[in-house]
Parts: structure tokens; sequence; C-alpha cells
């Protein structure tokens, strides 16, 4: 007997045109003799999805940013009691927000790039900001995903510019020391029982100062090395890492944990709890060289939210 799958995408945050066409490529990879799939957008569809609830067995939400990646949307289906995949609304929420995330992570003894909260009535200027930590420095809101609102700063000058870029997107920003090296995302897959799977080694064109929305969304932006050119060991610890990471959060169901190698160190640096989900999107790519097609994935998903629901 198929199952009734509601699909979210779209939404009202700054990735809607991302969300979308990952609601696209996901539906087209559902298996339809297993499901009855209904699209809904949050923008228009809620009181939709609201009605229909009772027929629904599960949900896959495509969605990234605010009201679709930090526990809103998780929060209204597990009123309508309908499963979902991924993490809950306590880790959405936590790994949406920087700050909060990487007080978790320290919490959990994971190593993070040294950093300083900055709000716009924090007392220190920007030459205290570039004393404590030297430059570079990344500057970021501390709720955005995507790298929105992200700039790295190599000269004292350009960190005033690139707070007021932050704060247009959030009331706290994150100054943080620039870490130079290999960057590495690692996804795992699971509930209780984890499973890391293969790292991905990310390469920016030399057009891109570091993965920001443009690397991350334009064709040929971007190298996607997968196994990273890493040796064993550091591939070990990566996805010890990056399962510590997924548990420091509460996530569920699947994550993907983006660091930085630098010497014998790695240092993590953000959480998705909603990966991108195309069939070329980093969390896919990893899951078919460990070999699981996208197809697949999506069922064990679907599988993990039901799971993860009957346990709530």
């Amino acid at each position: 007997m198929k199952k009734t799958i509601a699909l979210l995408a779209g939404g009202i945050s700054s990735e809607r045109e991302v969300s979308l066409n990952s609601g696209q490529q996901v539906y087209q990879a559902l298996d339809k003799a297993k499901y009855d799939v209904r699209r809904y957008d949050p923008q228009s569809d809620l009181p939709r999805l609201v009605a229909e609830a009772a027929e629904i067995d599960a949900a896959l939400i495509i969605l990234h940013g605010p009201y679709g990646e930090d526990g809103t949307i998780q929060g209204l289906l597990e009123l309508l009691d309908i499963p979902y995949q991924g993490t809950g609304v306590l880790g959405s929420a936590l790994a949406m927000n920087k700050l909060a995330a990487k007080q978790m992570y320290e919490k959990a003894g994971l190593p993070v790039p040294a950093y300083m909260v900055v709000a716009p009535e924090s007392p220190q200027g920007v030459g205290a900001l570039v004393k404590q930590l030297g430059l570079p420095l990344v500057v970021k809101p501390a709720n955005a995903g995507s790298s929105i609102g992200m700039s790295i700063v190599r000269a004292e000058e350009e960190l005033a510019p690139a707070l007021s870029r932050a704060f247009e997107h959030d009331a706290t920003v994150i100054v943080e020391r620039f870490v130079q090296g290999t960057e590495i995302t690692v996804g795992v897959l699971g509930n209780e029982v984890l499973q890391a799977l293969p790292v991905i080694e990310i390469v920016p064109g030399r057009d891109h100062e570091f993965f920001d929305y443009t690397a991350k969304y334009t064709p040929g932006a971007t190298r996607e090395i997968c196994p990273a050119r890493i040796d064993d060991d550091t591939t070990q610890k990566a996805q010890e890492y990056a399962q510590a990471a997924h548990r420091a959060l509460y996530c569920k169901g699947y994550s993907r944990t983006d660091m930085i190698i630098c010497g014998p160190d790695i240092f993590i640096l953000e959480t998705n709890t909603i990966p991108g989900m195309t069939p070329t999107s980093l969390f896919p790519q990893a899951a078919q060289a460990a070999g699981i097609s996208f197809g697949q994935l999506l069922d064990r998903l679907i599988e993990l939210g039901i799971q993860a629901h009957h346990h709530r």
C-alpha cells in the first residue's frame, strides 16, 4: 500500500529558490510506486497541509533557512502528528543558531575556531576585535544559512562594513578567526545508530574566496572531491567529529557537518540539519559513494522519520 508523503519546498526564507529546485528533484526521484506525493509550499499552502494532515503518512522537509530549518515547521508537523525526516525542534533550533551550536560543540569537547560575539550595542570596537582575534577574520550572522551575510575580512578597515552586512541578517553576529586549510564536509545518517558517510573535500574555484552562496549553487564553481584526499587517520577523526557534532546538537535522521583541516587539527564550522537534496548535492554525493542511490536515500530518510516519530 502506498504511503502518502507531504513534500514541503519553497517557504519564505532567502533560500526559497534553492528549496524549490531541490523539491522538484526530490519529487522526480521519489518512487511513485511506493508513494503518493503531495506538494506543499509553506508560503501559501499551510492551511491545506493542516486540513489534509490526517491523510499524510510522513513529510519530507526540503526547506532551508528560517521557518524551514530552525524548528518552526518541525513544531507544526508535530502538532499535526505528521512524521518527518531529520532533526526535531530542539536540534533544528540549536544548529540554525551558529552561536548556540558553537557552545554545544565546545561542551562536547569539539574544537572550533576562536570567536567573539558582537551585537549592535556591543562596547568593543573594531580595533579590539582585531587585537583579540587577529586577521584575517570571518564575519557571519548567527542565524542564516548558505553563507548569506558572511564575509572574510583581511584588513581592519574592512571589518565595519562586514559587520554592517551581517547585521542586515541578524541582531547577533559572530566574528571568528579565519582558519586556512582544507575544507571538508561529513554526512551522518541515522537516529540512534549512526553511519558516517565518506568525507568530501570542497575546493572553491579561484573566483571564490570561500564556499559562499554563489560557489555552493553555481554549477562548476566548486570542485567536490569524494572521497577527500586525506589520510585514513584524518578521515576517521573527521567522521568521529561529525558523529559527535550530530549527537551534541540532538540531530536525528541525517546531518552534514562542515570542517577545516589545518595541519594536524580539525575545526568544526557548522552543522546542516537539512543538507542540500539534489542528486549532485554534497550529502547525496557522499551517500552515492557509500553505495546508497538518491532514491534509496530518500526511502531511508522517510523510514528514519517514521521511527523517530514513534519514539517521540
